[in-house]
This record gives C-alpha cells, sequence and structure tokens, in this order.
C-alpha cells in the first residue's frame, strides 16, 4: 500500500507532476533509488488498475449520488466506502491523495482558484463535459472553505483518472503551456497579414470585418486553447462537404457511395460542369459530387429529417457546442445558385443520382447545409472528431467508423483546398478543407484538431491567414505528413514532453552500466554518445558501474572511452569511492591506475596546448 508522508516532516516525498515520487533527504544513493522506482511503479499500477475499475464501474452519476447523502451533503466518513470496497476504492483514494498533495504543494489545503488553474494549464477546461461532475461538486462544497483532502478526494474521485492521466502529462500535447505560446505567436504573425478580398456573391458573407481572426484547436485528448475571434458564428459553406461524406460513408459504406462519386482530384474549378471518364462527379470535395452525396443521407426521408439528421450529428461531432443554422444565408443561396442548379440539371441529364432520389431535395439540402454555423470553438472540436478517428475527444462517443475518417481525411488531403490542394499537401502535407466563408478546418490525425476563421480569400477562394497559419504550423512542428522520415529536417516536436530524449538516453546508458550490459555501451559509444553523462545525482555510467562491481564496464569506460574518472556526484564521492565503498578490490586497483593515467593524460594535453599557444604567438610575430 502506497504510504503518503506529511508535507513537513524530514524524509517527505515531494510530489512532482508527471514525474512521481522523489525523496529529499536520501540514505545512500542506492536505497534512495530503490525507493523512487518502486515507489512510480506502485504509480503506474494503481493508475492502471484505477482505469479498469473505472471503466467496468458506475457512471460518474452513480458514483456522486454515492457520495452524496440523503441530505445532499457529501459524506462525512471519509473511510466508509473503503470499507465496504477495499480493493477498488482504496487505490482510488490513493490516486486522489496523490493528486491533492501535487496541486497543494507542501499545504494543508488549496483553493478552488489554485485547483481549476491548475487544470487549465493541462489543456483541460473546467466546462469540460467531463469534469461536470466533478466542478459540480467542489461548487457545492467549496463556498467560503478551503478544500482538505478528504473533501477533496471525494470531489475528486469520479474523474481521478482523467485528472491523474492530465497532471502525469499523459495527454498527447504534455507541455500545453509552451505549445500554445506558439500557437499565439502563429496567430499574431498571420493577424500582420491584410491581404485578400472578402466574398461578396451574397450580403451576408460581405458583411463581416475583414479584421476577424480566429484560430481554436482541440487535442484528440479534449486540451483545447482559442486566440481571437473564435466565439464569432460563421457558415460552414464548402467546410461542411466532409461532413457530408463521413457521414454518408459511415450510414452506407464506402463501396455504395463510390458508385456515384469518385475519389480523384478534378484539376478542374470545384463549381464545374464535369464528370469522370466514369460519368461520375470527381469526388465529393466539388459542388457536383457534394450535391450527389446530398441525394445518399438519410435516403427515404422527407427533407426535414435529413436536414434535422445532419444536425444532430454535427452536435454530437462538436461535443453538444455551438451549432446554428443561418436562413437568410440559406436563402440568398438558393437565389444566387444558378451555377449549381446548372450543375445539378446536368448531374440529372447524366443520371448520376440513385433512382429513387429527388434532385430539388437533394439541392435545397445541399444550400441548407452549406448555411449551417458553427464557431471556431465548435468546429475545432468537429476537427478533432476527425483527427481522434471518429470518436468525439469531450463526449467519448464513437460517432464514425475508423474507415469512414480515413477516406475522409484522404480525400480531404487530395481535394479539400480548391486549386490549392496540390500546393497545401505540398507545403503543409495534412488533410484540410476550406470554405469561402473563410472558414479553414485542419486535421492533424492522431493530434488535434484545428479550425481557423478570417473572412478575407485569395484568388482561389482561401483564407489568406488560414493558409499562412497552416503553414507555419507545419513549419515549426513535425506535423507534415513525412516529417517522420529519417535524416529529416529537425522541427518542434510537441507531443514529446520536454528533455524527453535526453532523459531517455541518460536512463538507457545508465542501466546500461548498472546491467552490465557492455554490448550496448559499445553501440552508445559508435553512436556519438555522451558517455559522460550525469543523472539528477549527478552520477555517471562511471559512478554505477563502480558501485555495482562490472570489472568490464569499467575498462570499456576508461580504456575505450576515457572518460573522466574524478567526476563527482551530489554527495561529493568520485568512481573511485563507490568501489572503495562496496569492496571491489579489482576496480579500486583499476581505478587507481586510471587515474594516474589520465592525471597524466591531462598534463600532456594542456602541455600541448600551450606550445601550440606559443607557436601561433611567434608566427604571428
Amino acid at each position: 500500500m502506497l504510504v503518503f508522508r506529511t508535507m513537513h516532516v524530514p524524509g517527505l516525498l515531494e510530489l512532482v507532476a508527471g514525474a512521481g515520487w522523489r525523496c529529499s533527504r536520501r540514505r545512500g544513493q542506492l536505497l534512495a533509488r530503490r525507493e523512487w522506482w518502486c515507489t512510480r511503479r506502485r504509480w503506474d499500477n494503481q493508475y492502471q488498475a484505477s482505469r479498469g475499475i473505472i471503466s467496468s464501474g458506475r457512471t460518474e452519476t452513480q458514483s456522486r449520488q454515492d457520495r452524496l447523502g440523503e441530505s445532499g451533503e457529501l459524506d462525512s466518513d471519509p473511510h466508509q466506502r473503503t470499507e465496504q470496497d477495499p480493493g477498488g476504492t482504496s487505490m482510488l483514494l490513493h490516486l486522489s491523495d496523490l493528486l491533492f498533495y501535487t496541486i497543494a504543494e507542501g499545504q494543508e489545503n488549496i483553493s478552488l482558484h489554485k485547483f481549476t488553474s491548475a487544470v487549465k494549464a493541462t489543456g483541460l477546461l473546467v466546462t469540460d463535459p467531463r469534469l461536470r461532475d466533478c466542478m459540480d461538486l467542489l461548487q457545492e462544497s467549496s463556498i467560503g472553505v478551503q478544500l482538505d483532502r478528504h473533501l477533496f478526494r471525494k470531489c475528486v474521485s469520479s474523474n481521478i483518472v482523467l485528472l491523474t492521466q492530465a497532471f502525469r502529462k499523459k495527454f498527447v500535447i504534455p507541455d500545453f503551456q509552451e505549445f500554445t505560446g506558439h500557437v499565439d505567436r502563429l496567430y499574431e504573425n498571420a493577424q500582420a497579414q491584410t491581404g485578400g478580398r472578402i466574398a461578396d456573391y451574397i450580403p451576408q458573407l460581405a458583411k463581416f470585418s475583414p479584421h476577424y481572426w480566429g484560430v481554436s484547436l482541440c487535442t484528440v485528448d479534449g486540451q483545447r486553447h482559442s486566440v481571437g475571434d473564435t466565439k464569432i458564428p460563421f457558415c460552414l459553406q464548402s467546410c461542411v462537404k466532409p461532413m457530408k461524406y463521413v457521414i454518408s460513408v459511415n450510414d452506407l459504406g464506402a463501396d455504395y457511395v463510390h458508385q456515384y462519386v469518385g475519389k480523384e482530384p478534378s484539376g478542374l474549378k470545384f463549381n464545374k460542369l464535369s464528370l469522370n471518364h466514369q460519368g461520375k462527379p470527381h469526388n465529393p470535395m466539388v459542388n457536383a459530387g457534394a450535391i450527389v452525396i446530398c441525394s445518399l443521407l438519410k435516403m427515404g426521408s422527407n427533407k426535414a429529417e435529413k436536414f434535422d439528421y445532419v444536425m444532430q450529428f454535427l452536435t454530437k461531432m462538436t461535443g453538444n457546442e455551438y451549432v446554428g443554422f443561418s436562413n437568410t444565408t440559406f436563402q440568398s443561396e438558393k437565389e444566387t445558385g444558378d451555377r449549381n442548379y446548372a450543375i445539378a440539371y446536368y448531374l440529372k441529364e447524366k443520371k448520376c443520382f440513385p433512382d429513387e432520389a429527388d434532385m430539388m431535395a437533394a439541392l435545397d439540402l445541399y444550400f441548407q447545409l452549406c448555411s449551417i454555423e458553427v464557431t471556431c470553438e465548435s468546429g475545432s472540436v468537429i476537427a478533432a472528431t476527425l483527427a481522434n478517428g471518429g470518436i468525439c475527444p469531450i463526449t467519448g462517443e464513437r460517432l464514425l467508423s475508423a474507415e469512414a475518417v480515413r477516406n475522409t481525411l484522404s480525400l480531404m488531403h487530395s481535394c479539400g483546398m480548391y486549386d490549392f490542394s496540390g500546393q497545401f499537401a505540398f507545403h503543409v502535407g495534412l488533410p484540410a478543407k476550406s470554405g469561402v466563408s473563410g472558414a479553414v478546418l485542419l486535421v492533424v490525425p492522431n493530434v488535434m484538431g484545428v479550425f481557423c476563421w478570417s473572412p478575407p480569400l485569395d484568388k482561389v477562394g482561401n483564407s489568406v491567414r488560414g493558409i499562412q497559419f497552416c503553414q507555419e504550423l507545419t513549419s515549426l512542428f513535425n506535423f507534415h505528413n513525412y516529417d517522420n522520415l529519417r535524416h529529416c529536417a529537425r522541427k518542434l516536436d510537441p507531443r514529446r514532453e520536454r528533455g524527453e530524449l535526453r532523459n531517455q538516453t541518460v536512463v538507457n546508458l545508465l542501466f546500461a552500466a548498472y546491467s552490465g550490459d557492455v554490448s550496448a555501451l559499445r553501440r552508445f559509444a559508435l553512436s556519438a554518445m555522451d558517455m559522460e553523462q550525469k543523472d539528477y545525482d549527478s552520477r555517471t555510467a562511471l559512478h554505477v558501474a563502480a558501485a555495482e562491481g562490472h570489472t568490464e564496464v569499467v575498462k570499456f569506460l576508461v580504456e575505450a572511452c576515457r572518460v573522466n574518472p574524478f567526476v563527482k556526484d551530489r554527495w561529493g564521492n568520485i568512481p573511485l569511492q563507490d568501489a572503495i565503498k562496496f569492496n571491489h578490490l579489482e576496480l579500486v586497483k583499476l581505478l587507481q591506475d586510471y587515474q594516474e593515467t589520465y592525471s597524466t593524460f591531462l598534463v600532456q594535453e594542456e602541455t600541448a596546448v600551450e606550445d601550440l599557444s606559443k607557436e601561433n604567438l611567434e608566427s604571428m610575430v
């Protein structure tokens, strides 16, 4: 059982978020390391076990009702449920206590503000539906008071797995604040862009200010960030085309859908009256393909039922955030949609619709769906649902099949950005879809969804600021589909925790020395690894090998790598002293001889440097 020590006594275990336990005073280096690793292992075991308990246990609402008495107040006895369920519940209590001490930083109580600030720092919003139960209980129980450990554990127990995952930095972007700092700078760079022209073929688009500019992102773990004008509703326009396609493929299957629409880029303008060599629209991202897709949605239903179905589906994809409808935009689209009427009649003449389809009903639905409104914030959750393989990251509900999402992202990658699709795939390398409202929906698979909005458009109908932001995003981060190639240019990877690679290198080096693995050390040396790297106690591989008595490892380090034998750890010990302490007599003799040799080598090296400097000075004179 994990034992929690109070924060004020000597020998405390300081809780460090995302790193586990660490001793503040150690009684010997070996004992301290053993305790640290054992405690970290218990943390991981409890965390994994708690995931199984919660996933197979009661719902959040039931859990909350269990913790509330008949009077509606929290149970007073913190151990009552532990006695009823000493296994699973005690494990959750330990995790709750660990979380409390991580946030409290040595204090006996924490305020609600401090807790919510810590949650926000991980990227979670306090309005996140997954935290609703926890936040409601905190609000009810913390009015005018501080939260002590027992009250805190009752409030967070229903969300302990999510919160533990957040504070252990196990989300897809662990250093979320650092990442969003970069995003904000990219936003400001794009904000300075003044080019472009607002679409004015209908007055509802022309009314928006050219200064509007917003970016929202949502990761597959539900981390959220928004900057700029992210709460202003605007119409999806062509950004709805991937949604129509993914819903139809999810409902009918890819084989059936592609009996009526192709998969290839057209090489023509998006509103061209053109079919492929099979007599089908080229792809679902051009107007002809999108109109045909509308005839496949909720087949057999009337127009109202079809529209309601898509609206409800999009609302689920946003995690029940804002989805609206602009009737004025719908009416204007119908009045000015001569080109789309021509495309629809052309499709009907070429028998591109299913036999039972109503061409005018499909066209009406096309105009309606283009007039659906979102904000950057709700749109980013739609993008994140696609990035998450069809599972909404906010609600955890599976909405789409993995096959439907994969097909949609493939088409967005090749056909999503009008006549700029090829260049966008070349420079950005990510699936995206743009619309004449100034929206750009960008998907970073398995990482996050991004939604940009700025009304000024370039010559091909893409948001000027949105394109610049996407290009700079993949220039800074390794999100491009082919940034994972070997020997590719080094970019920032926000999916890695800061120092993760360096820390892993040190762990691998010291563990090889600890286990006596000379072959691994030889590989590290051949790959130009620094064989004198230190851990947090300033101990090197030579320290570890000397303490463990691995003669072959010590010989390799001193003969082949010529490491420094005089490095002192945090206690002032050099490797020779470790060998003496643990009575490794053979190593004592070996290290003593090497110290003399190394000292002589240093003197010779210093003399050679002085001689070279002297020669250089004489030649200059």
